[in-house]
């Protein structure tokens, strides 16, 4: 295997910003993320200098054991829906059980998703902490850090001498739901999309960012508010705008909390009125306790050779926080003691949120927060994961007039078109263990694959 990207070409490029070439490209980057509104929630979504670099084979090994992950959570779907006692490992909610079986008019029960990956053992290895199967974030926001990039002066410069090649991500997320719709529709009609979501969102301007892009495909786009809305005459619409095509992205569980179950959005897509990507259907495997469903020993007979091999080599032990026995490095545990005991390597997780919400690392919590994390988990579905260890790489930034480079943890996050497979991929550093913009810290980064000219 190809050793990762080597200290040499870091190091060049942190000397040519070292040489005179910081401040012009900190101060590109600053006018571009506010010309191009490349904020999240008022915050810029790059703080640094630097792109994420893979070396060829880091990605095809991101991208081709990712794609026999994907194929484990199919699997874990199907037996979802066909069995109600795997279904119930998922720890669903009364109207997620409503909706799960709603057919959304098409066999991808998560057209566009979104993985969160770790590289272990220097690059060799990789382990897939989390699946976002339900309105993964960050493809435009990624493709316009790469254009800011491009031009940067000293990516300019260091492309003298090595070869990047980026990584784009929105024209998957766009073949995902063109896809999704055509199946739905039978034809190859063009939809009337609407971005859906509450105008108050902090994700609202990689909104604006897709709604450009469709826009400059010849496709018809609206940034659309799920209050705003109103089913009639067997059409769903929005201020006289007919939509044909939901792109989601508002949180199912916040739209059924604020416009009900029974409201027009629902009723629309229940009623085969609209497409919508990503389906009900989504939230089975969006659930962190799909991980325990791939991992846990009690659903072996689920999977494929392949498909076992690669939840042993890639997903860490998780299981869904409960009363039973398990097993645990090869032998049998009673979890909640286990769980007590070994909170150190441990991580505690709800089962349904986002942002780094509820989180608990083991090894940074003291034992009143660890039994804080406990008692949630005996009102709510949690789960506990084993720890990885997070890699880290240097990375520059200006701060104060002045080239800072240190230490961040970096998060690499493939997306899948169709649930299937690999196009794009987001990179997110942070220097806490909660590596997490939507948490306030942190910096996303344009990924590359690098190789010297």
């Amino acid at each position: 295997m190809t050793p990762a990207p080597s200290h040499s070409a870091i190091e060049q490029y942190h000397d040519l910003l070292a040489g005179g070439l910081a401040d012009d490209s900190q101060a590109w980057l600053d006018e571009n993320i506010e010309r191009r509104g490349l904020t999240f929630g008022g915050r810029p979504v790059c703080t640094v200098l630097r792109p994420r670099w893979m070396t060829p084979s880091e990605y095809e090994l991101c991208r081709d054991r990712a794609a026999i992950v994907l194929r484990a959570f199919s699997t874990a779907h199907r037996a979802a829906l066909a069995d109600e006692s795997v279904r119930a490992q998922l720890r669903l909610t009364d109207w997620e059980e409503q909706l799960a079986t709603v057919d959304p008019g098409f066999a991808a029960a998560s057209p566009t998703s979104r993985l969160d990956a770790f590289f272990v053992d220097g690059g060799k290895g990789l382990r897939f902490t989390e699946y976002n199967a339900e309105t993964p974030a960050g493809a435009a926001y990624n493709d316009a850090l790469t254009e800011v990039f491009e031009a940067m002066p000293v990516m300019r410069e260091f492309q003298r001498t090595h070869h990047l090649r980026p990584l784009p991500a929105r024209s998957g997320v766009l073949r995902s739901l063109l896809g999704a719709y055509e199946e739905w529709s039978g034809a190859r009609a063009r939809p009337r999309i609407a971005i859906l979501d509450w105008k108050e969102v902090p994700t609202y301007s990689e909104f604006l960012l897709f709604e450009r892009y469709f826009a400059g495909q010849g496709l018809e786009c609206k940034i659309v508010d799920p209050r705003e809305v109103e089913y009639r005459g067997g059409k769903l619409w929005s201020d006289g705008f007919e939509i044909s095509l939901i792109y989601k992205r508002v949180l199912l569980h916040e739209l059924i909390e604020r416009c009900g179950i029974d409201g027009p959005v629902v009723r629309a897509v229940r009623d085969r009125a609209v497409c919508m990507v990503n389906p009900f259907s989504c939230k089975l495997m969006h659930k962190k306790a799909s991980l325990a469903v791939l991992s846990d020993e009690r659903n072996a007979r689920l999977f494929s050779a392949e498909e076992a091999e690669a939840i042993e080599a890639h997903i860490p032990w998780t299981r869904v926080v409960e009363e039973r026995h398990t097993m645990f490095g090869g032998k049998e545990v009673d979890l909640p003691k286990f769980i007590r005991a070994h909170r150190e390597r441990l991580v505690l997780k709800p089962n349904d949120e986002y942002g780094g919400k509820g989180i608990v690392l083991g090894w940074e919590a003291t034992d009143a927060e660890w039994e804080a994390g406990l008692a949630a988990a005996n009102e709510e579905p949690y789960i506990v994961q084993d720890r990885i260890t997070l890699p880290t790489e240097a990375y520059p930034s200006v701060i104060a007039g002045d080239l800072k480079i240190f230490d961040r943890m970096l998060d690499t996050a493939p997306f899948a078109v169709d649930g299937a497979y690999v196009e794009g991929c987001m990179t997110r550093l942070g220097t806490a263990a909660l590596l997490n913009v939507t948490a306030g810290g942190g910096s996303n980064v344009p990924t590359y694959v690098i190789e010297p000219r």
